[in-house]
């Protein structure tokens, strides 16, 4: 077996000026008046909330958005210093590089930086002084549109001996603006308990998460189950069912059957589901007669907050309807709306995802994201705006946006993420919580009581936050039936 050869330390000329592996200087004898270096760098939503952290300035008008929006201008723009920290990134590593002693600096700020836009920051040699090695160079910032953003003038000492060096790896810095399920229980904290029906909790994990539930004053727990297997599973977990209810039925379909009928009859605000299939217990809720239907199509939706997005956001539906028609999309979009405007988001924006972000008739999801936003103009659907098809970049990303020339209230700030198909939306829900560390919250909305509808692989905090959901949404419920 053979190995790769170590690159070689790198000495004098012997590595031409574009490998980028590598980081070199400018010695003071090799830079002259009016030489100049560039580098471009897009705003991200995390590059102003790590500003932020690093700087300790949490001025609202930077990491609140609700704030920013009201302010003259209505939005979150960068700190000002976000820009200088750039200019000193390219005196250090480019124009005059390792090496560089940085004297002073002045800048003017003259026009806001905002998430999604692009800067070409330039420094150009306007003065040299031969006894000191001293350097003067006028810098700028220059946004996407043409317009100077930040002036200014650095002062430094070059370097006198040459330097080159392999280029540091750094490490990949996420960040989370706080911690979800927290937050989540802070909203509820102040709220009664609401009683929820936990149909076939017949595992450790179901029953545990319904007691940590109770203990966290957020439920309480009525557990439809044969007493005999709930008693055994408690007792092998080392749990503790003393005062709590429990409806003692045969099996798992008798569970879903008698938990419908207690939601029929107002005897609970709430359903769990325990370790019964998913299939099972839903079609008890959708039956014709003795279900929970409502006016509306039942659709799950997942409440996620992830390090690579600045706010929580919906998707949906990723767990009812596999393959939803226009009609059914209709009611998913409604009850999505409806959801966030529960947890607080006053006009939630809705990206409808397809593949593309233009219609297309041989793409079916193409069409229906249309046809959504036009119900819309015509108030079939209200409370949100609308906008599709997006391609999940365009959705999520202000830069991937502008890139592709899509000007809309909702690209790169999607409150809710409305899939093509269940395929598509649990895919992706599973990819951010598993890949992207993401805080979930699942839930089921059209039914006459929230539905928490949990997987047996999801986590104790996964199951709290469902929980805490549904207490909001049943409490919206009490004063507003669906």
């Amino acid at each position: 077996m053979t190995t790769a050869p170590k690159p070689p330390v790198p000495t004098g000329d012997r590595f031409p000026e574009d490998d980028l592996r590598y980081v070199r200087n400018r010695t003071f004898a090799e830079i002259a008046i009016g030489d100049r270096a560039c580098i471009e760098r897009t705003l991200s939503a995390s590059d102003v909330q790590l500003f932020a952290v690093l700087s300790g300035d949490d001025n609202p008008q930077h990491v609140d958005a609700e704030f920013a929006s009201s302010t003259r201008f209505h939005g979150v723009i960068a700190h000002g210093m976000w820009g200088g920290a750039l200019i000193s990134a390219l005196l250090g590593t480019r124009l005059p590089g390792p090496g560089t002693i940085y004297l002073g600096q002045t800048l003017r700020f003259l026009a806001p930086v905002r998430i999604g836009d692009t800067l070409k920051i330039s420094v150009e040699v306007s003065a040299r002084d031969e006894a000191t090695r001293k350097l003067i160079l006028a810098c700028r910032c220059i946004n996407q549109d043409g317009r100077e953003v930040i002036t200014g003038e650095a002062s430094v000492i070059a370097p006198e001996e040459k330097i080159v060096r392999r280029r540091a790896t750094l490490p990949d810095v996420r960040l989370s603006d706080g911690d979800g399920v927290r937050r989540l229980l802070d909203a509820v904290r102040d709220l009664p308990a609401v009683r929820c029906a936990i149909v076939h909790p017949c595992d450790e994990a179901s029953l545990s998460a319904a007691l940590e539930a109770r203990d966290a004053n957020l439920i309480v727990p009525v557990l439809v189950g044969p007493r005999s297997r709930l008693e055994a599973t408690a007792e092998a977990a080392g749990l503790d069912l003393a005062d709590v209810e429990i409806e003692d039925v045969e099996h798992s379909h008798a569970a879903a059957a008698r938990a419908v009928e207690l939601a029929r009859a107002g005897k609970v605000d709430a359903l769990m589901k325990g370790s019964l299939h998913t299939d099972e217990f839903i079609g008890a809720a959708l039956d014709r007669e003795l279900g929970l239907r409502t006016a509306r199509r039942f659709s799950q939706c997942y409440l996620m907050q992830t390090p690579g997005y600045p706010r929580p956001f919906i998707i949906t539906d990723a767990a009812i309807n596999i393959a939803p028609d226009l009609e059914a999309k209709a009611d998913i979009v409604r009850n999505a709306i409806d959801l966030a405007r529960i947890i607080g988001v006053h006009e939630p924006r809705v990206a409808i995802l397809a593949a593309v972000e233009t219609v297309n008739p041989r793409m079916p999801a193409t069409l229906d994201a249309a046809a959504l936003c036009k119900m819309a103009d015509r108030g079939q659907i209200t409370g949100g705006i609308l906008d599709g098809p997006l391609a999940m970049d365009n959705a999520i990303s202000m830069a991937a946006a502008r890139i592709k020339g899509i000007v809309s209230p909702v690209a790169g700030q999607a409150d809710i993420l409305v899939v093509p198909d269940l395929e598509s939306g649990n895919m992706m829900a599973k990819q951010l919580e598993f890949l992207g560390g993401a805080a979930s919250a699942g839930i089921v909305l059209g039914a006459r009581v929230p539905i928490i509808l949990t997987s047996r692989a999801d986590s104790g905090e996964t199951r709290i936050a469902s929980c805490a959901v549904a207490v909001l949404v049943a409490q919206h419920y009490r004063a507003h039936p669906p």
